[in-house]
């Protein structure tokens, strides 16, 4: 929460609940985006996503920044998933924040200065996600938002505003923009880099626009660092997504053709519940199992070189080894079926409590 409500000279006033949904002069954006923000919520909601705490699958199917898939040609999620909101709460928290920003703030920049760099901050804020975080989903206004405070920030260090309001100023914003730093770092689930992102962002942009904002008459000014300040943005976002290697995808990918081996090798169970013989059980089990398995094996060393979270790598050599121990049954099966022999009934059950609990590691 802010600590501290400094009254400004250009400061809005709210004059009753629904005055804050009302755009006027000095007031236009913010409620724009205010009102974006909740109409998209509801309609989240409206269509089954979880009020408190949506799922992983629903934010990513309603534009979250992910780098999988961000990186998967799908650039326009870095504007997406700040106005997508993880939960009530969440959306309650950062709509409040907008609204006492865009009050006090937005009469000093206007519209297109507050709305370039709302718009530009959230960017950067997606953009550092993406370059900071492996597997983190990413969503909602606070890159954006801590932007605006970025601004803020470097207005409050300048002679633009009244030398009377800018130190109370000043320490009302230092305390919620360090607050909001240092619970991000005690809370895993909290997107610190896209906060970092937005804030130094905007700090850069505060510090553009002072020579417009001291120099009103000339028009052409505020276009021309608009502009500048768009391209500023856009050319780090444009390496971000052609350089950062994309091994998470490449990576889920593979994971999905292992499944399809997986799901071929395990055919024989299914095979021989039919009315099949001997002689071509043992074909399927050699051809498509074994043999399956094996590839599966090459697969996951493959994937193994990528560069992934360690719980990944974690995980691959499980599977490396889930996929040995397969081989193994399936040789004692073929043995016990050519040989038509119980003796490797025990190794059989042995291999089976093997998987069984390599399976349940897994599924955790």
């Amino acid at each position: 929460d802010i600590i501290g409500q400094p009254h400004l000279v250009k400061k809005q006033q709210v004059t009753g609940f629904l005055s804050i949904f009302q755009a006027r002069k000095g007031y236009f954006v913010t409620p724009i985006l205010l009102g974006l923000n909740l109409l998209i919520f509801i309609y989240m909601i409206m269509l089954g996503v979880d009020i408190l705490l949506p799922d992983v699958e629903s934010l990513i199917l309603w534009g979250a920044n992910y780098r999988p898939v961000t990186l998967d040609n799908e650039w326009w999620r870095l504007i997406t998933s700040c106005f997508i909101h993880i939960g009530i709460f969440h959306l309650l928290v950062n709509m409040y924040a907008l609204i006492y920003i865009g009050l006090t703030l937005e009469p000093y920049l206007g519209k297109a200065r507050f709305f370039s760099a709302y718009i530009l901050s959230g960017i950067a804020g997606s953009v550092a996600s993406l370059y900071w975080n492996d597997l983190t989903v990413s969503a909602g206004a606070s890159g954006a938002i801590f932007g605006m405070y970025g601004v803020f920030l470097a207005m409050l260090t300048t002679n633009l505003i009244e030398k009377s309001a800018r130190k109370a100023i000043l320490t009302s914003i230092i305390v919620f923009v360090g607050y909001n730093l240092l619970n991000g770092l005690q809370h895993k689930g909290i997107d610190n880099a896209a906060h970092i992102g937005g804030l130094i962002s905007g700090l850069i942009f505060g510090y553009a626009f002072y020579p417009g904002l001291i120099k009103p008459k000339i028009k052409a000014l505020k276009a021309i660092t608009i502009v500048l300040l768009t391209l500023l943005i856009f050319y780090p976002s444009y390496l971000v997504l052609t350089t950062i290697p994309n091994d998470i995808l490449i990576y889920e990918k593979n994971m999905e053709r292992f499944a399809s081996l997986e799901a071929k090798a395990l055919e024989i169970y299914n095979n021989s519940n039919e009315q099949i013989s001997n002689d071509q059980l043992l074909i399927e089990i050699r051809d498509n199992g074994i043999d399956n398995w094996k590839e599966s094996i090459a697969l996951l060393k493959g994937t193994d070189t990528l560069d992934i979270p360690e719980q990944l790598h974690y995980r691959n050599l499980k599977l490396i080894e889930y996929c040995e121990l397969r081989i193994k049954s399936y040789e004692a099966i073929y043995n016990s079926i050519s040989e038509d022999s119980d003796q490797y009934q025990s190794q059989i059950e042995e291999l089976d409590n093997q998987l069984e609990e390599i399976i349940n590691e897994l599924s955790q």
